[in-house]
């Protein structure tokens, strides 16, 4: 889908109407009004579907002194606004998702945050895996800015009508067998569009993001240095592999086409993190049944998983505090998993029944209580940069132009390391 806009000015557009919308949903009227009767709104930012809506009725109803909002917007576009009510130093929300590829950058302002240690926080260390707390812990180890939700270990969704319908296997331990590298997937997607003349995958940033997610160094090492020429330079070369082969349907995730190609077979696989189940269900519940979960090709990696945090601008700190605490209980970290998929980051609930013996119904009843837990298990993530997530949308933006033509892939590389590299110094 051609665009005149790059992504980025779209994104930071988006932003801007996202946070005035937010204002304007949300303003001062609005809670003044409720506290002057006696009740609090606390509100929450995200992006996509962590599972509160259910959950927000319950706590509504156990604390009825609190209303809670919940502001879903585009990944990017709430960052970006997080970013800059922190630096205008109002505005911000009550309870602000942040995902790890951003968690660097917020994390080294966390004199805007509540240092949730003070809270009490200092109890959960022993609960969640070593490494996802860290990634919200200051260098200096004194303020924790976030507790986590989930973690993003990689699987592979597929649609076993569009498979079968290409001649190709359907049961999850044949499809799994089909590629166990990068290479082999790029060769069964060429087997399947040779059949259907149809596209494979939804998009080549979905290519890229899992790829660079098994390297062992991203877009930055520990010293935040941009480092391309090492695991970026081997996801960008399989990802201009496969659009030159012609599986991508050039859909850009969370837009309306790429909802749309969830229902109308415009792809028949795509990189599969735990918080993608939730989307594809809510955005497809036609589908219930026709997709299944392989392993990932490689092996291992991850992709997302995300913190929910409290900006120190906030009015109503340790109301917040009460819910985010709630929020990260078992109970409701297990109820979460089971409605949209999002793992969760305490390695001692994937024993629990409810989850270990969890088969998702809408996936062809995948163990997912199985396999997701496996992948997390063994994780060790990439350091993610201060600038990750602007460099990576930099990146992104050259893979959508090469998929869309307007870029000749013998050109790309050097222009992705060009752009990534003003990103770095932005």
């Amino acid at each position: 889908m051609k665009r005149s806009l790059p992504r980025w000015v779209r994104v930071a557009a988006v932003g801007l109407v996202a946070g005035s919308m937010i204002a304007a949903c949300s303003g001062k009227s609005t809670s003044g009004d409720s506290e002057a009767n006696g009740t609090i709104t606390l509100k929450i930012n995200f992006w996509g579907d962590f599972g509160l809506q259910d959950l927000k009725a319950r706590y509504e109803a156990e604390h009825p002194n609190i209303k809670i909002a919940l502001n879903s917007g585009e990944y990017n576009a709430q960052h970006e606004d997080l970013q800059k009510k922190l630096v205008a130093g109002s505005g911000a929300p009550d309870i602000a998702a942040i995902d790890e590829g951003f968690m660097v950058q917020f994390r080294s302002q966390s004199d805007k945050f509540v240092n949730l240690l003070d809270k009490g926080a200092a109890r959960y260390e022993e609960k969640y895996l070593p490494w996802k707390w860290k990634q919200s812990l200051s260098a200096d180890g004194k303020t924790q800015i976030g507790l986590g939700t989930d973690v993003g270990g990689l699987a592979m969704c597929y649609r076993t009508d569009l498979f079968q319908a290409a001649g190709l296997p359907t049961e999850r331990d044949q499809v799994s067998a089909l590629w166990p590298t990068w290479d082999k997937f790029i060769e069964v997607g060429q087997q399947y569009t040779a059949k259907t003349k149809k596209k494979f995958v939804d998009s080549g940033a979905n290519l890229f993001n899992p790829v660079l997610g098994q390297q062992p160094v991203g877009f930055y090492d520990e010293s935040d240095q941009l480092k391309m020429d090492g695991g970026p330079k081997a996801a960008f070369d399989y990802t201009v592999k496969g659009i030159q082969a012609g599986l991508s349907a050039n859909l850009t995730s969370f837009q309306a086409d790429w909802d749309k190609g969830f229902t109308s077979g415009a792809f028949a696989v795509l990189a599969c993190p735990a918080w993608m189940l939730g989307h594809i269900k809510d955005t497809a519940p036609g589908t219930e049944g026709k997709w299944d979960i392989a392993a990932v090709p490689g092996g291992g990696g991850n992709w997302g998983g995300s913190f929910l945090t409290i900006p120190k601008q906030g009015k109503h700190v340790d109301e917040a505090y009460k819910l985010l605490e709630w929020l990260v209980q078992p109970e409701q970290q297990i109820e979460i998993f089971k409605k949209v998929g999002n793992l969760p980051s305490q390695p001692a609930l994937y024993s629990d029944p409810a989850i270990a013996d969890f088969k998702n119904p809408f996936f062809n009843n995948a163990p997912v209580g199985q396999i997701f837990p496996k992948m997390a298990a063994g994780l060790t993530p990439q350091y993610l940069g201060k600038k990750n997530g602007p460099t990576r949308v930099a990146v992104e933006n050259v893979i959508s132009r090469v998929q869309n033509g307007t870029l000749k892939p013998d050109a790309a590389w050097d222009e992705a390391v060009q752009e990534a590299e003003k990103a770095s110094r932005s």
